[in-house]
């Protein structure tokens, strides 16, 4: 694989993204109290402008992805019943986006999105949504978020869900990442590990791995010594994507629950770990509060080990909620092109850099990360694999405007395509809908008929990318 990426001491950073001459003025408008919750504790949250003309070394990355986290799921974000004090306090210490969204509905095309820059549909293994079977997965010649970032001189590190693939063919090691510590499979019973085939899936490189204690507690604890870690002047990416609050719905200390589930996977069951029987709104609300929690100790770790000023730590989910999830206001859920199957909280950090309890309503997308952290770091796509995301350092480093584009999606028998306020959306009924998300982000107030011309505008660009994506395998 070749890699274009250039090497840069961290010293000299500053002046690769960290100065420019003219800041743009954003003129980001505030939106109402009511539809936009302040962050807890934060009445000063204001909307995004760009500490332009600060210098600073390259950072480190702490990439963290919840799994099938709500939009709504956190407190900052409006959650009347769940409580999120870590993550709300990142929230306070950066930027909290409100109109940010993955790349797609489930769980593997979404890491795709991240790990390529691209649209899922064009790689095969994006195809799949999400990866069930040993048949796709990531292209290890294909140059990933690691792979380029580590061509310019990072330390990569992958600690927690893969769903990019299976061994023999692929693996983190494969595509980028130095290390990697976690399961290759899209979900596994917390204490066991046993995934959806009853295989166990714990794994150190290429390894198994044997630890039978909780599982959100063993990738805590990994994570916590990686950042703590000496790693002398070299920054580092680590990818920490958590399993919760993945079903199956077990708690920490639920090994009764636990026992039940195991016995159903080994008599052959084979949707035991969908858990159809079992959760609840309180059970859920347990899962997103330890992994506040769990997060919360990570971040300690990074603030002991003196690194966090130099730290950019990103936070959001791999898709939208599912079936406990709280979304309101928005419609739809996990592997829908609903707002709530995309739409997912996000949050970035980087006290170097950002001005602290800020807040965006900039519509932006998975790929759109890749890009921005590529730039950040100092690593230049692979120019055989144009980006499909658009990188965001000058919006958050150099005060400059984010011009108007479309973001697309595509999964089977749906699709969507959002440019401004404006959404295109055809549901499985295959009826073309258009929606103004500025008057109504719940989806209801279809303005196809009042609107024909932007519907078919739309319309065209949702085909025009088509045509240049892998077609689904019959």
């Amino acid at each position: 694989m070749s890699s274009h990426a250039s090497k840069l001491s961290r010293r000299a950073f500053g002046g690769v993204v960290g100065a420019s001459a003219t800041v743009a003025a954003l003129g980001t408008a505030a939106t109402p109290a009511a539809a936009t919750p302040a962050v807890a504790d934060a009445p000063q949250e204001r909307p995004f402008r760009a500490a332009a003309g600060r210098r600073s070394r390259r950072p480190n990355i702490l990439f963290i992805l919840g799994d099938d986290l709500g939009w709504a799921d956190l407190s900052s974000y409006g959650a009347p019943h769940i409580r999120t004090p870590h993550l709300d306090r990142l929230a306070r210490q950066g930027v909290r986006f409100t109109d940010a969204y993955s790349g797609s509905a489930t769980c593997s095309p979404t890491r795709f999105s991240l790990y390529t820059g691209l649209y899922p549909g064009r790689t095969k293994g994006g195809l799949a949504e999400p990866i069930a079977d040993r048949s796709a997965g990531l292209d290890p010649n294909h140059p990933t978020l690691a792979s380029l970032l580590r061509g310019a001189g990072y330390s990569t590190a992958l600690i927690g869900k893969w769903h990019c693939g299976y061994l023999p063919d692929y693996s983190p090691t494969r595509s980028g990442w130095d290390e990697f510590f976690g399961n290759f499979g899209g979900a596994l019973e917390y204490y066991s590990k046993l995934g959806l085939g009853g295989e166990y899936d714990l794994y150190e490189g290429d390894a198994e791995y044997k630890d039978l204690r909780y599982y959100t507690r063993i990738l805590t604890e990994r994570a916590s010594e990686y950042v703590r870690r000496d790693h002398g002047d070299t920054p580092w990416l680590l990818n920490l994507n958590f399993t919760t609050p993945h079903w199956p719905w077990i708690a920490d200390g639920d090994e009764e629950v636990s026992a039940e589930v195991v016995r159903r996977i080994k008599a052959g069951d084979r949707r035991a770990l969908f858990h159809d029987d079992g959760g609840s709104v309180e059970k859920y609300t347990e899962m997103v509060e330890d992994l506040d929690r769990s997060v919360g100790q990570v971040l300690a770790a990074l603030r002991e080990s003196g690194q966090e000023r130099d730290t950019l730590v990103f936070f959001a989910s791999d898709n939208g909620g599912e079936r406990f999830s709280y979304n309101w206001p928005l419609s739809g859920n996990k592997s829908s092109l609903q707002e709530g199957g995309i739409r997912v909280p996000t949050i970035v950090r980087w006290p170097a850099r950002f001005d602290a309890g800020q807040v965006s309503h900039e519509p932006v997308f998975t790929p759109d990360w890749t890009a921005t952290l590529l730039e950040i770091g100092g690593a230049r796509p692979d120019p055989a694999y144009p980006l499909d995301g658009t990188s965001l350092a000058g919006y958050l480093l150099r005060g400059e405007e984010l011009a108007e584009r479309d973001l697309f999606w595509r999964v089977r028998g749906e699709r969507a395509v959002r440019r401004g306020d404006w959404k295109y959306y055809r549901g499985k009924d295959g009826k073309d809908r258009l929606f103004d998300l500025s008057a109504d982000r719940r989806e209801q107030a279809d303005r196809a008929a009042d609107e024909p011309e932007r519907l078919a505008g739309l319309k065209a660009v949702w085909e025009r990318v088509d045509k240049g994506l892998l077609p689904y395998p019959a």
